[in-house]
C-alpha cells in the first residue's frame, strides 16, 4: 500500500477518509474533562472508530477502558493492551463463549445479560475454563430493544446471576437511545433524568438486597451532556463525540465539540450548471442517519450553497447554488460524514491530517469484526 505521509490533503487520491487529529484530540479532551468534572467515569464506545490507536488516546485522556458490541472487537482491543472492556451485548453460542473465557486470561471483560439463560451459559463455560468473567445486567429503560424489565425481574435476575460460578455480578446498564433526538432541551432533560432514575432505583434495590452494583453504565453521545448530570450513574459510554458528527451537533444538539472527520472527494462530472458529480457514493459515505455536509474545497474556499442530494454506489450528486457553480472537473472538495458509525466500516484506514498534511495512517483494525 502506497503511503500518503507527508502529502498535502490536496494531493490525496480520492475518495479519502480523513481525521483532523488536532480537532479529534480536542474533542477527546473536552469529553474527558466534562465527565470528570461531574464525577463520572468514561468507557467510550468504539463503534465510531474501530481503532486501537484512537482507543488508546482516549485512555490516555482519562477513559477507564472501552465499550464494544462484539467478542471479536473485544479481542482486538485486548491484543492492543486495553484490559477493561465492556461488551455491551448479549453473547450466545458455545464458540463465542469459549472466546470470552479465553479473553478473561488477557483482559478483564464485562458481558451483558438480560436473561438467566444467557448467564447460565456464560457461567458454565467460564467455570469449566477456570476463569471468572464480570456480568452486567442490561435493563430496558424505554428503548424497547433488549433488557430485563426493571423492578422485580431485575432483582430476581441479579440474585440468580450472583449465585452462579465463573461469573461475578458487576452492576447494571441501560441505554436512553430513544431520547437522543428530542428537540426541546428541557423535555429531553426531563425524559433522560426519568430514564436514569430507573437505573438508580434498581441499583438501590440491588444494594438493599446485599448484591453488588459497582457499575451503573449509560449515556450515548447524543445525550451524554445531560446524562452526566444524573444521580447514580457511574460511567458513560458516549464515544462518537470525538468525531462530533453533524447528526450529534445538528439533531441531538450536542455542544462544544467540532467535526473531526472529512471525506475528500473529486468532482468528476459537471452535467449541468447547477449540478456536480463527485467520486464518493454509498460505498464511501453512509447516508441513513444524517446526510453528509459539503464543507469547502481542499484549498479552503467555502461552498455554502452546495448540497449533497443523492448518492449512488460510486457517485455523489451535488446541487449547486450561485456561489458554488464555478466548481470544475478535477476540483477536490471536503465533506463531513453525517454519521461516522456507519461510515467508518466502509473504509480500511483513516488518513490522519495535521495542519492539512498527512502525518499518519491508522488501519481500522476492528472493521468487519462481527462475531
Amino acid at each position: 500500500m502506497t503511503t500518503n505521509i507527508g502529502l498535502h490533503k490536496s494531493d490525496l487520491d480520492t475518495p479519502a477518509y480523513c481525521i483532523d487529529v488536532d480537532v479529534m484530540d480536542a474533542n477527546i479532551a473536552a469529553m474527558a474533562a466534562y465527565l470528570a468534572e461531574r464525577g463520572k467515569q468514561w468507557r467510550p464506545h468504539a463503534k465510531c472508530h474501530k481503532s486501537p490507536v484512537i482507543a488508546k488516546r482516549q485512555v490516555d485522556a482519562g477513559a477507564i477502558g472501552v465499550t464494544v458490541a462484539k467478542v471479536s472487537e473485544a479481542e482486538v482491543y485486548a491484543q492492543a493492551g486495553i484490559r477493561d472492556i465492556l461488551i455491551a451485548n448479549m453473547i450466545v453460542g458455545e464458540r463465542k463463549l469459549q472466546r470470552v473465557a479465553a479473553l478473561c486470561r488477557s483482559a478483564d471483560p464485562i458481558v451483558c445479560v438480560d436473561h438467566f439463560a444467557q448467564a447460565e451459559m456464560l457461567s458454565a463455560v467460564c467455570d469449566s475454563a477456570g476463569v471468572n468473567c464480570r456480568a452486567i445486567l442490561e435493563l430496558d429503560i424505554g428503548l424497547s430493544r433488549v433488557g430485563v424489565r426493571p423492578g422485580r425481574d431485575t432483582l430476581r435476575l441479579a440474585q440468580g446471576v450472583s449465585q452462579l460460578p465463573g461469573i461475578t455480578l458487576a452492576g447494571i446498564m441501560g441505554y436512553e437511545g430513544h431520547l437522543l433526538t428530542i428537540a426541546d432541551l428541557e423535555e429531553k432533560r426531563r425524559a433522560i433524568t426519568e430514564a436514569m432514575n430507573v437505573l438508580r432505583i434498581n441499583r438501590d434495590a440491588l444494594l438493599e438486597a446485599g448484591l453488588n452494583c459497582d457499575i451503573v453504565s449509560a449515556g450515548g453521545t447524543g445525550s451524554y451532556q445531560l446524562t452526566a448530570d444524573c444521580e447514580g450513574i457511574t460511567e458513560l459510554q458516549a464515544g462518537g463525540g470525538i468525531f462530533a458528527d453533524p447528526f450529534y451537533l445538528d439533531v441531538c444538539k450536542v455542544k462544544d465539540l467540532q467535526p473531526a472527520l472529512r471525506i475528500i472527494a473529486t468532482v468528476v462530472s459537471r452535467p449541468h450548471l447547477e449540478r456536480a458529480i463527485i467520486d464518493a457514493g454509498r460505498k464511501t459515505i453512509h447516508w441513513g442517519i444524517h446526510p453528509p455536509t459539503v464543507l469547502q474545497t481542499v484549498q479552503g474556499r467555502s461552498l455554502p450553497d452546495a448540497v449533497v442530494t443523492a448518492l449512488s454506489a460510486e457517485h455523489g450528486t451535488l446541487e449547486l447554488g450561485p456561489e458554488s457553480r464555478d466548481l470544475q472537473i478535477g476540483d477536490k472538495i471536503e465533506l463531513i460524514p453525517g454519521y461516522s458509525d456507519h461510515t467508518t466500516v466502509l473504509h480500511d484506514r483513516f488518513v490522519v491530517l495535521q495542519n492539512d498534511r498527512v502525518i499518519d495512517e491508522w488501519p481500522i483494525v476492528a472493521r468487519g469484526m462481527l462475531t
